[in-house]
C-alpha cells in the first residue's frame, strides 16, 4: 500500500524514478560525459580565490592555480595568501602564527575534500549511482546517495538530462570529527565545456565559512 502511494505521489508531482537498470545506464552515461568533458578541461589552467571567514569576518584570502599534468592528474599550486589579522609582537605573535598555520592547514584539507566530491572517478560514480535514489523532473536529474567517501556522508547531484553534465553538487560530510557541508556550482563555456564556478563550504565547529571562486580560465599554450 505504501509503495502504491509513493508511486502515485511521484506521478502527481511529475517526478519519475529510475529502476536499477536505468541507474546503471545513467551511471555509464554520466561518467562518459564527465570523462569527455574533463579531457577538454585539461587544455586549461585556472585560478581559485578562496575567502575564509571566521565569525562572519574574512580573515584569510588564498589564491591557488590549477592544471592537469601529463598523466591527467589535477595539480594545485598555492600562489598567494593574505591575512587581515595583524600579527602581535613577541611570543604572542609566534603563538598567533602557529594558530594561523593550523587554520590554514584546516582550510586546505576542507578544500581538498570538496575537490574529491568535484572530480569523481568512473568507479566512484558507478558505485554512487548504484546505491543512489535517482529521480527526474523538467529535464533535471537528481541523484542522492550516502557513504560516498565517509561513513554517513551524503551527496546530492543535479544533472542536465540533455548533456549528462553537472549543474551542481551538494554534500554533507566530516572533516576529521567536524561536520562540514558544501555546494559546488557549475557553468559552461561558450564552447560547451562544463567547469566549476563557485564552492561554498561551512564548518560550524570552527565557526568558519569558505567562499571559493574559480577564475581566469586560460588555455594552455602548445
Amino acid at each position: 500500500m505504501k509503495k502504491v502511494l509513493s508511486i502515485l505521489l511521484l506521478s502527481a508531482c511529475g517526478i519519475s524514478g529510475f529502476s536499477q537498470t536505468d541507474k546503471d545506464k545513467l551511471a555509464l552515461a554520466v561518467s562518459a560525459a564527465d570523462e569527455a568533458n574533463t579531457k577538454q578541461l585539461m587544455q586549461y589552467i585556472w585560478k581559485r580565490k578562496s575567502d575564509v571567514s571566521i565569525d562572519g569576518q574574512v580573515k584569510l584570502t588564498t589564491l591557488s592555480e590549477f592544471s592537469f599534468d601529463e598523466t591527467g592528474k589535477l595539480q594545485t599550486k598555492m600562489i598567494d595568501a593574505e591575512s587581515s589579522v595583524k600579527q602581535k609582537p613577541g611570543i604572542r605573535g609566534k603563538v598567533q602564527q602557529g594558530a594561523a598555520e593550523d587554520k590554514a592547514d584546516y582550510v586546505q584539507k576542507a578544500l581538498e575534500l570538496a575537490m574529491a566530491y568535484t572530480f569523481m572517478t568512473k568507479g566512484q560514480l558507478i558505485d554512487f549511482f548504484s546505491r543512489a535514489t535517482v529521480t527526474e523532473k523538467d529535464g533535471i536529474i537528481e541523484a542522492v546517495g550516502s557513504n560516498v567517501y565517509v561513513q554517513g556522508d551524503k551527496l546530492t547531484m543535479h544533472i542536465d538530462k540533455s548533456t549528462n553534465l553537472y549543474l551542481d553538487k551538494k554534500f554533507s560530510s566530516l572533516l576529521g570529527k567536524d561536520a562540514i557541508d558544501g555546494q559546488i556550482n557549475y557553468e559552461k563555456f561558450s564552447s560547451g565545456i562544463n567547469h566549476g564556478t563557485t564552492t561554498i563550504l561551512n564548518m560550524p565547529a570552527q565557526k568558519m565559512k569558505i567562499d571559493a571562486k574559480n577564475q581566469d580560465y586560460s588555455q594552455r599554450v602548445k
